[in-house]
């Protein structure tokens, strides 16, 4: 009887260990999000916020996923070459100008962009580096 509990408790432990590993795609979005945070610490929460709220009507906020699943593809273009253009978001207009971040890589921007929209309630998944450099090129 004492071989069979032990038996049981060894196999609910392995498949407990199993069942908790990561997949590569999950280590990887993992990566992102750790660097994406500490690049969004020191180059965006100044205006947008810790916690994605925004900055009165200067800066728009960062908690609206569907502006941003809207606009994905032009996020990388609008954090390295800035924008003029005005945001509406939530039906709030934005104006203020959203600064260059020219000397951030592909692999920063890709990190942010996955921190940015896989926070604040955004779940929008993975976004590469060969995806950002797909977006720039549509922007130059």
């Amino acid at each position: 009887m004492r071989k069979i509990i032990l038996l049981v408790v060894f196999s609910i432990t392995v498949c407990s260990i199993i069942y908790s590993c990561q997949n590569a795609s999950e280590i990887e979005q993992a990566k992102y999000m750790t660097g994406g945070k500490d690049l969004y610490i020191a180059n965006c929460q100044n205006c947008h916020g810790a916690n994605g709220e925004g900055l009165g009507e200067l800066a728009p906020p960062l908690t609206d996923s569907a502006f941003l699943k809207e606009n994905k593809a032009k996020l990388a273009c609008i954090i390295k070459n800035g924008s003029n253009k005005g945001v509406v978001i939530n039906g709030k207009n934005y104006q203020g100008k959203m600064p260059s971040f020219s000397k951030l890589h592909d692999i920063d921007l890709a990190q942010v962009i996955v921190y940015v929209t896989n926070s604040f309630g955004n779940k929008q998944g993975m976004y590469t580096y060969e995806q950002v450099a797909k977006d720039l090129e549509v922007c130059k």
